[in-house]
């Protein structure tokens, strides 16, 4: 995934399409959202069965995040996905 700019005033929608091949069948049970360093308050989360998506508030000016998407699918497996969120005053 690419880098996703975000003022420190916005609060912002995010998702991940989980849907391409990688499931094969299986639908998402579990999501949860990680942040590191912190500074950038989650909200909001959701997940569909193939979808998941939250809303990213806050975070300081010139500070790059990592932001992971950890699910647990149907069939007992699981996977990440990071997206990483530069914050700038814009």
């Amino acid at each position: 995934m690419g880098m996703f700019l975000k003022d420190p005033a916005a609060r912002l929608d995010y998702a991940v399409d989980w849907s391409a091949d990688f499931l094969n069948g299986a639908t998402i049970v579990a999501s949860d959202w990680d942040v590191e360093p912190p500074g950038i308050a989650i909200g909001g989360a959701t997940a569909t069965a193939t979808r998941t998506g939250a809303t990213f508030d806050g975070g300081t000016a010139g500070t790059v995040y990592r932001v992971v998407n950890r699910i647990t699918l149907s069939d007992g497996r699981r996977d990440d996905r990071a997206l990483v969120v530069r914050v700038e005053a814009r």
